[in-house]
């Protein structure tokens, strides 16, 4: 059977901690930012950690890791 290959998708967006976990950045951060408070705005260029729901998903994407 031939190896599982990383989904390169979720390379680029996920990255790995140093305990294992998984970061990802936030969503709605490419326009329509006169909509949005600043106090969210400031909140979304911080990133964050996957759900722990999503982690097996994301985890079995990428299989290398």
């Amino acid at each position: 059977m031939p190896k599982q290959k990383t989904h390169r998708g979720s390379a680029k967006r996920f990255k790995r901690t140093g305990n294992g976990g998984l970061k990802r950045h936030h969503a709605k951060t490419s326009h329509m930012f006169a909509n949005k408070s600043q106090k969210q705005k400031r909140k979304l260029r911080k990133s964050t950690m996957v759900s722990s729901s999503d982690m097996k998903r994301i985890r079995q994407q990428l299989a290398k890791w």
